[in-house]
This record gives structure tokens, C-alpha cells and sequence, in this order.
């Protein structure tokens, strides 16, 4: 039975509609949490360590952020196995190219396969940056995200990789909820306008929250 749902395109469309959603979610509270750098650097120290001991007594030192990153990997996984399908059985379903690309294609939607390419090779940079400091290009600290965060965003390339990684997310965001919404079946025609408002917004609030940290750096209000 699981295996028939996967295989059909409605299965995987729910698969990266459900994993697209998960994601989203973390990153609502991810942006949140990186805005604590506007309180300074022991309101995000004390944060960072703060996640790691949620949920104790019962759950051991970390357990709970480890559980968090095991369903985010899966979500990530499920999410770009499903769209890398879909796209392989679209293109062999029609293997020549149209003459004229769709007029009311939109930019997004043209750039959804790029968006999340870029995404995936950012979540990888981003890990080896400011998680195990393996490519971070200052002295990396454990537990001191202020500081880690500071180097990172010092650097012009840091500041460029970031920003170029969070306009894909805004647009992928911008058109995956839209789409999500419809394979969940929460998309109708009476509510299609309210939808895109919807996701227009929170992409927009996204893209701001995530861009608004690097800038403060770069112009010197966080230091």
C-alpha cells in the first residue's frame, strides 16, 4: 500500500508537500531564533545552549535537538527525492521541449528546480559554516554564535553565498506553499487569492528576516 502511494505522482506530490511544510515550519523558528543577535551576544549564547537542553530531565542533553535534525534530514531527503522524480517521469512524459514556454509561467516556478539545487548545496555550506565549523573563516567557538556569525558575514563571500541562498528560499517558498496548499487539497478557487497572498507574504517575511542579519553586519549595527 505504501509503496503503490509513492509510486503514483499524487504520493509524491503529498510527499513534497508534507516534507515542504516540515521544513518550513523550522525555518519560521530558525529566523526567529537568529533575529536574537539584535539583543546581543548572551541572549544567542545562552539560546544555542538553551536547545540543546529542551525537554530535560526526560530527554537527555541534546537528544531533542538530534531528534529535530533526524526529521529535518528525512524532510530534506523525502522533499528532493520526490521533486527529482517528478521532474525525470515530466521530462519523459514529454521528451521534446515546447516551442513557446507558458506566458503565465511564472518566474518562480521557472526557477523552482534551481531554487532548490542552490538550497541544497547552501544547507551543506551552511552546516560546515556555523555548525561544525569545518570551512568557518574565523576561530570557530562552540556554543558562541554570536561571534561565529560575526566572521561569517565579515566575509564578502560569506555575505554572498547567504543572500543568493535566501532570495532562492524566498522563492521557493513563495511557490511551493501555493502548491502545497493545492495537492493537500486546501486550494480552491475561492481561496486561491487569499493562498498566494499568503505566501507572498511569508516569503517576503522570510527573505527579510534571514537578509536583515547579514546586512546588519556588513553595515556595523551588529558587532
Amino acid at each position: 500500500m505504501t509503496r503503490t502511494i509513492w509510486d503514483s505522482s499524487v504520493g509524491k506530490k503529498t510527499v513534497m508537500a508534507v516534507s515542504g511544510l516540515i521544513m518550513l515550519l523550522y525555518l519560521i523558528a530558525h529566523m526567529i531564533g537568529n533575529l536574537k543577535i539584535f539583543f546581543g551576544p548572551e541572549e544567542l549564547n545562552h539560546y544555542a545552549h538553551w536547545l540543546r537542553t529542551v525537554g530535560e530531565p526526560f530527554m537527555h542533553y541534546e537528544w531533542t535537538l538530534w531528534l529535530i535534525r533526524v526529521v529535518l534530514v528525512v524532510a530534506v531527503v523525502a522533499h528532493a527525492t520526490s521533486a527529482y522524480q517528478l521532474s525525470r517521469r515530466d521530462i519523459k512524459a514529454r521528451p521534446t521541449k515546447y516551442a513557446n514556454k507558458k506566458a503565465g509561467k511564472s518566474f518562480a516556478t521557472r526557477t523552482m528546480r534551481w531554487g532548490g539545487i542552490i538550497l541544497g548545496l547552501f544547507i551543506v555550506w551552511h552546516i560546515l559554516d556555523l555548525t561544525t565549523g569545518t570551512v568557518h573563516p574565523g576561530g570557530y567557538e562552540h556554543l558562541h554564535p554570536y561571534q561565529n556569525i560575526i566572521d561569517t558575514f565579515s566575509t564578502w563571500y560569506g555575505n554572498v553565498i547567504y543572500i543568493v541562498a535566501v532570495l532562492a528560499l524566498g522563492f521557493h517558498v513563495r511557490h511551493g506553499l501555493w502548491s502545497a496548499a493545492q495537492t493537500l487539497g486546501a486550494g480552491k478557487a475561492t481561496r486561491d487569492r487569499a493562498l498566494k497572498i499568503i505566501a507572498n507574504g511569508l516569503a517576503l517575511v522570510l527573505t527579510a528576516g534571514f537578509v536583515v542579519v547579514p546586512v546588519a553586519v556588513m553595515t556595523g549595527v551588529v558587532s
